[in-house]
């Protein structure tokens, strides 16, 4: 093989996301829909969703009110409607944790762009 050049292997694959996503963790989310609050973790956030790791994940379109509580340091907890967009269900042989992909459907502008500087502020 010349100098320089890697092996050829599979490619990258092009990331579908728009919006930068951070570490968050949060242990309950209280959903207004009637059911009791919904437990989980919510392992990443951005302007547009959260995934939330959980062994129970809703079906994709399923839509819910959602209220996270974030960090003090956010100044401000979220609440609005969202939609199940993926989920991956648990299974033994696999690593990766079980939970689901939510889609922000409302979320008011003044929180998008609250959420967008935090999110920016410990991106750094």
């Amino acid at each position: 093989m010349e100098k320089g050049l890697k092996p050829a292997g599979r490619p990258k694959p092009v990331s579908q996301r728009h919006s930068l996503r951070v570490p968050l963790i949060v242990e309950k989310l209280p959903c207004g829909d009637g059911r009791k609050t919904f437990f989980g973790y919510a392992r990443n956030i951005s302007r547009g969703g959260l995934f939330i790791a959980t062994v129970n994940p809703r079906a994709p379109g399923d839509q819910f009110d959602l209220q996270v509580s974030l960090p003090a340091s956010a100044g401000f907890t979220l609440h609005c409607r969202c939609e199940v967009v993926w989920r991956r269900l648990f299974e033994q042989e696999r690593m990766r944790d079980p939970g689901m992909g939510l889609r922000f459907l409302d979320l008011p502008a003044e929180s998008a762009a609250a959420l967008e500087s935090w999110l920016r502020s410990i991106a750094r």
